[in-house]
């Protein structure tokens, strides 16, 4: 099915099945949009992880991948992260960034400098909304760092991962708070 191409529209966990279900976006509620290569994996994970930990802020978000295939699923080692966190995935197929997809988020947190410079060309007149997802987090000693690929990698990569979301996202919701209002306590 395909998405529609009127309306505030974006196709996100919330109401998503494989098959492309879209949703309604609000126009005030900011949207969250994390992209990774073929979302199956980093993306997934960082919407899932988010999802929990924004719940609080009234934010949208969703994920896409820059090599995606519609439709697919996530990786059974991103499920089982997730999982043993008590959140669900359910409903989630895997897409392709698109304009529509860019148009409609109003932050979006980018695995990898390859992402970044990728969304970069391709939608220059959006490059204000665009960050590295470790933009705001120090890792290791170092601000901005990639989120590694953790295919082929097994369970300690997916954990990594996780670890470096985990401290993405604290920073993410941190800049957020601050560029949209006060703190949710």
């Amino acid at each position: 099915m395909a998405l529609p191409k009127i309306g505030p529209w974006i196709a996100g966990l919330t109401g998503r099945r494989t098959e492309g279900i879209a949703c309604t976006m609000s126009e005030t509620e900011p949207h969250v949009l994390f992209v990774c290569t073929g979302n199956t994996c980093r993306s997934p994970m960082a919407e899932g992880l988010f999802r929990v930990a924004g719940a609080e802020g009234g934010f949208m978000v969703s994920s896409a991948g820059i090599a995606a295939y519609g439709g697919g699923g996530a990786s059974l080692e991103t499920l089982e992260i997730l999982a043993g966190r008590g959140i669900d995935l359910d409903g989630f197929g895997s897409r392709v960034v698109d304009d529509t997809i860019i148009e409609h988020s109003s932050h979006v947190f980018c695995m990898t400098r390859d992402h970044l410079d990728t969304l970069e060309t391709r939608y220059p007149e959006q490059r204000d909304k665009f960050h590295l997802a470790c933009d705001f987090a120090d890792i290791e000693g170092e601000v901005g760092r990639d989120v590694p690929d953790p295919i082929g990698g097994g369970r300690r990569a997916y954990e990594e991962v996780a670890a470096y979301l985990d401290l993405a996202i604290k920073g993410i919701l941190g800049f957020l708070r601050t560029e949209e209002g006060p703190p949710v306590e």
